[in-house]
């Protein structure tokens, strides 16, 4: 029997949702505030947790990373009544099974729930995990954990991966860990940096060519499509690929096979693709710089690294791992740091992510390499400028003039739609106090059916609490 949750402030969807988990022979626990729920769910292990987003002391979407941090988390199906693009992308990034507007009808609700517990049981009865090689990859965060689990899967399969983060983030490395726990991982990994591919020599570096092909070919090269055969082929920043091989990388991508340059015969090469990018490849399609079919073929898996600013819970781990691994490579000796060090790592946005962090260790490091203790003053002079003057800003805050002259009144239909919209406002206020916070009372006194009212409620930002 699974154990379920509800977090609802709507009684009547608790008691509706309650009722369908019986019927279905689960057992069903609810809540109608955040804290009280979250209460539960630390004291018990529940299989299902239904969680409403707007609710009287907080939002749903604030506590889900919290619900995924439990030791074996529940599966979260996601419910509102103010519905947005913006908070179901949130909300399916964050680990939510599904994400579902009301009102909906309980048949619309019972699948996602039925699905999630077959999901749930059949991820109970797989095989543990054999530990994964992730060298140099750092981090026990909701948002990287997310990442590993999707490089655990991706790892066991041949699928094309796309690793998308900014600058620094570890793309390289997560590529190298799908590699190296994969069944490839006694083959090549051949890197290819699609930033330094010369316009002229693309086909032949990618491709290889014959003895001949062209004034200077003085004998046969192997491309490097070919190096990968067995292993895998690594595109780094692979939106940087020029249009006029992407189409015909493409027919590679699809039949492993291809052309040299000058060659009257194809080669065969069996490599399984990995490509990273720093770019927006959705915005790239639509300014048609890349081929939305090739894209396609790229994001079998994709790997959303979160920068350095987004998951700062890791900071302190990754500074102490890379402090070890920098002192032993120049032989100094353990060093303590001051408090106020830590502080300012936490502080700063690290806008070149792991990579400028590691940079920034290694610098205090090297200044203070006869010092047993690392403080602020030993971090580079850019971090410390930062963190200064966002100090300054945030203490002097801009003082608000006051305007001269009164406002010119506005034109007549204007002002009648404001006055309309605010009377409209003033109405719901009062009739979400009158009907007790209650949606069924509400409609019944106003005469709207549930959709208007929460349409209204959601264009005039007023919730059942007021």
């Amino acid at each position: 029997m699974a154990q379920v949750m509800i977090i609802d402030d709507d009684v009547t969807m608790c008691e509706m949702l309650s009722s369908m988990v019986h019927r279905t022979g689960h057992d069903a626990s609810y809540a109608h505030t955040l804290g009280e729920g979250m209460k539960q769910i630390s004291a018990k292990n529940f299989d299902i947790v239904f969680l409403d987003i707007r609710l009287p002391d907080g939002s749903g979407l604030d506590v889900l990373p919290r619900i995924r941090e439990i030791a074996s988390p529940p599966e979260v199906i996601i419910m509102t009544g103010f519905g947005d693009p913006d908070g179901a992308e949130l909300a399916i990034k964050n680990g939510a099974w599904d994400y579902i507007e009301k009102p909906s009808s309980i048949k619309e609700m019972t699948l996602p729930f039925l699905r999630a517990l077959q999901y749930r049981e059949e991820k109970k009865a797989r095989k543990p995990a054999v530990a994964l090689k992730w060298e140099g990859i750092i981090g026990s965060s909701q948002r990287m954990r997310t990442c590993f689990d999707i490089l655990a899967q991706a790892a066991n399969s041949d699928a094309s991966v796309l690793i998308a983060g900014e600058t620094g983030t570890g793309k390289e490395l997560f590529a190298r860990a799908i590699h190296e726990n994969s069944p490839r991982a006694n083959k090549n990994f051949v890197v290819v940096d699609c930033t330094a591919l010369p316009k002229t020599l693309v086909e032949s570096t990618l491709f290889g060519y014959e003895k001949g092909a062209f004034t200077g070919a003085d004998k046969d090269q192997e491309g490097l499509v070919r190096q990968a055969h067995g292993g895998t082929l690594f595109l780094d920043e692979v939106g940087e690929l020029p249009l006029v091989i992407q189409k015909a990388f493409l027919r590679v991508l699809q039949e492993h096979r291809f052309r040299p340059v000058g060659s009257k015969k194809e080669v065969e090469s069996d490599f399984r693709l990995v490509a990273a990018t720093n770019r927006s490849m959705d915005e790239m399609v639509e300014s048609h710089r890349f081929r939305r079919d090739l894209l396609f073929r790229l994001q079998t898996f994709t790997i959303d690294l979160p920068p350095l600013r987004e998951r700062k819970e890791d900071i302190r781990e990754l500074v102490m791992y890379h402090m070890a691994k920098l002192s032993e490579r120049y032989g100094i000796g353990t060093k303590g740091f001051a408090p106020e060090f830590l502080d300012s790592l936490i502080a700063y946005e690290w806008p070149g992510n792991v990579r400028e962090i590691v940079n920034a260790v290694e610098r205090a490091l090297t200044m203070a390499r006869h010092e047993p203790t690392l403080f602020a003053k030993h971090l580079p002079t850019h971090i410390r400028v930062s963190l200064a003057r966002a100090a300054v800003t945030k203490e002097a805050p801009a003082q608000v003039a006051k305007a001269a002259t009164p406002p010119p009144l506005p034109p007549l239909k204007g002002f009648r739609e404001s006055a309309l919209q605010e009377a409209e406002r003033h109405y719901l206020e009062d009739l979400m106090s009158v009907a007790g916070s209650n949606i069924r009372d509400a409609c019944r006194i106003s005469g709207l059916s549930r959709p208007r009212l929460y349409a209204l409620m959601k264009k005039y930002h007023i919730s059942r609490y007021g």
